[in-house]
């Protein structure tokens, strides 16, 4: 693995436009489970119970998940060491946004500065029919003092989390924004993720077509690794943390 970090590492310092892919694979190390690997969310769980229209017209499903939410709000996760080498070469002067696919907040946590979350954040609400949006906390607060399914202050409205639950469309802005990103990157930098999820995965894809450099950091083999110039098969945190002292290596030279 050390040659593959090494190529990753001059990948990376590189680059001074850069951006990072990032997908749940980069959350395990903060103890956050993934969805496809052999112990993900989906083995577990019907996903036909949370689609949207299953939150909307199931006040008991919605009850359900209200209550669960309260019981565990106070127990966040925490950025782990690949999170934080991604603030670290944001630093560098090397990676200028993250678009990610995960919806735990622990990017802009561990202090990235542009974070694109193409699937929302759990760290907010949003009204389904205004759109008015509010701390997770706050209405976990509401739930506590007895509210059973909380409803929009503003309009009366259902509030959910502000993610995008199966059969809801991605924020258009949010992928718009990415491939842009995309296009206009010199260095794509892929943590954590299977890549067989679309319309996401073809930010990699559109950041290669435009001409840039396409590394990917996994533990398991992608659908893209063909497309990569370089992929380091490997946990997050401990690949892009000695990636990280490479780099500051390479440029103090």
């Amino acid at each position: 693995m050390t040659l593959e970090i090494d190529q990753l590492a001059e990948a990376l310092a590189a680059s001074n436009a850069g951006i990072a892919f990032t997908g749940a694979g980069i959350s395990t190390e903060s103890g956050i489970p993934d969805f496809r690997g052999p112990n993900g969310v989906w083995k577990k769980v019907d996903p036909a119970e949370f689609t949207i229209d299953n939150y909307i017209n199931n006040a008991e499903h919605r009850a359900r998940v209200w209550s669960q939410r309260a019981a565990s709000h106070e127990a966040a996760h925490e950025p782990n060491d690949g999170h934080r080498a991604i603030v670290e070469l944001e630093r560098l002067g090397i990676i200028s946004s993250v678009v990610t696919q995960n919806i735990d907040g622990l990017h802009a946590a561990a202090g990235s500065s542009v974070v694109l979350e193409l699937h929302g954040t759990m760290r907010e609400v949003a009204c389904l029919s205004c759109g008015e949006r509010a701390p997770m906390g706050d209405v976990v607060e509401r739930v506590r003092a007895g509210e059973t399914d909380p409803h929009c202050a503003r309009c009366g409205g259902l509030l959910k989390s502000a993610t995008v639950s199966f059969g809801q469309a991605l924020p258009a802005d949010v992928i718009e924004d990415a491939f842009r990103r995309a296009s206009a990157c010199d260095l794509c930098l892929v943590v954590g993720s299977s890549l067989v999820v679309y319309p996401a995965a073809g930010v990699p894809i559109e950041a290669k077509r435009a001409g840039a450099t396409v590394a990917i950091v996994n533990a398991e083999e992608t659908d893209l690794d063909d497309l990569a110039d370089v992929v380091v098969r490997g946990q997050a945190g401990a690949v892009l943390r000695e990636a990280v002292q490479k780099v500051r290596a390479i440029q103090a030279v």
